[in-house]
């Protein structure tokens, strides 16, 4: 199986920085896309950043200009460097990856694949 662990979260003032971790391990052959999702209280969760394979990113039109998605391949991780954080940025933020995985006598398939998410709350 394929596990996806987050840190980084925490606490900071409005205008601060934060930096998420992910890091993905277990029956991993290769990983597509990576992303990064929040889930505010009340509301759904929502796409923040994406990065393919070969480093193209998107982002949702609230975090342009303050938020950088990147990946280190060889140590299956993705990162979010949030800055300039505001209230409106607390969340629940999940990491995502499509993982090409095997479940054993050589059979490959790609899936999709959660952490369990880290909390970030931004005080006003």
């Amino acid at each position: 199986q394929v596990q996806l662990v987050e840190s980084g979260g925490g606490l900071v003032q409005a205008g601060g920085s934060l930096r998420l971790s992910c890091v993905a391990s277990g029956s991993i052959f290769s990983i597509n896309g990576m992303g990064w999702y929040r889930q505010a209280p009340g509301k759904e969760r929502e796409l923040v950043a994406v990065i393919t394979n070969g480093g193209s990113t998107n982002y949702v039109d609230s975090v342009k200009g303050r938020f950088t998605i990147s990946r280190d391949n060889a140590k299956n991780t993705v990162y979010l460097q949030m800055n300039s954080l505001k209230s409106e940025d607390t969340a629940v933020y999940y990491c995502n990856a499509e993982v090409l995985t095997t479940q054993g006598l050589g059979a490959t398939y790609t899936a999709s694949f959660w952490g369990k998410g880290t909390l970030v709350t931004v005080s006003s």
